[in-house]
């Protein structure tokens, strides 16, 4: 039976990125990562025409390579990791990222490429970012001793900004909080209305629970004319409405609706009965 939802109010003259191209005629001239994978020999067109795209595949279909890709061609600003432009894990990515024709409507700088693996570091840097900062503080209680309280306040002064700042901005301590928390916490915080967000599977840190309070965020932040496109496994997140779905597998991109993906068939058919999937096994 067909999904009844209820799409979210979105303008689409809203849309950042209204297509994504591949110039078939360098690739052609290309050999090596990222050019042999299957899904770029007979690359068409993606068009976009809704505020939240998903890329859907197995590991290895190329939907990661793909978005980091289009952060690369879009100059998209990182969290958690290097920029795009310097990362050398990057490198044969950037040099493909040349190939692609991006069409944009109005084109913007808002927003950020934000990758699951680059969050989990992100949260143990700025944990040692706010240790040292306490530290610091410890230091110059030490190497303060006997001088007035106006002169250790002014000594402690900018590391104690930085430390109220840090709080106010991420709620406290980013590893202090499950990694749900953390996780919707610095995607709240780094929220601008008007942007374009390139994420790739933001489901890793949050639970089921976690997962559907950020359907909640994506559903208010697509009314401030945001965009997002999401490499994802999780029919969760895929379950947006009105979200354009777009699977890797098979060897070529091509839309798909949400009840003919495999992860939902494979998903329901196994919550409906789990002993015989076991059994299976």
């Amino acid at each position: 039976m067909a999904r009844k939802t209820t799409s979210p109010t979105f303008n689409a003259t809203a849309l950042h990125l209204r297509s994504l191209d591949l110039r078939s005629d360098a690739l052609e001239r290309s050999a090596g990562f990222p050019y042999q994978l299957e899904i770029f020999q007979g690359f068409e067109k993606i068009e976009f025409n809704a505020p939240v795209t998903f890329f859907v595949g197995e590991n290895g279909s190329g939907k990661s390579t793909l978005m980091e890709a289009l952060a690369c061609a879009a100059g998209s600003i990182t969290v958690g990791s290097e920029s795009v432009k310097t990362d050398p894990t990057l490198e044969a990515v950037r040099r493909f990222s040349q190939l692609l024709q991006l069409s944009w409507s109005k084109r913007t700088h808002r927003g950020f490429f934000l990758r699951a693996e680059d969050f989990f570091g992100y949260a143990r840097k700025m944990s040692q970012v706010r240790a040292e900062l306490e530290e610091d503080l410890h230091t110059v209680d030490r190497e303060y001793q006997g001088r007035s309280a106006m002169a250790v306040s002014l000594a402690k002064m900018p590391m104690a900004h930085e430390l109220y700042d840090m709080k106010q901005k991420y709620d406290g301590d980013l590893e202090a909080h499950s990694h749900g928390e953390s996780f919707l916490s610095l995607f709240q915080s780094r929220f601008v209305p008007n942007g374009f967000y390139l994420l790739d599977e933001p489901e890793a840190p949050l639970s089921p629970f976690r997962q559907l309070a950020f359907l909640s965020l994506l559903k208010s932040m697509i009314q401030e004319e945001s965009q997002f496109i999401i490499a994802t496994h999780s029919p969760i997140l895929m379950a947006f409405p009105g979200a354009a779905i777009y699977s890797f597998d098979d060897g070529h991109i091509h839309p798909v609706a949400y009840e003919e993906l495999e992860h939902v068939r494979l998903t329901r058919d196994f919550l409906n009965d789990p002993q015989a999937f076991l059994n299976h096994l």
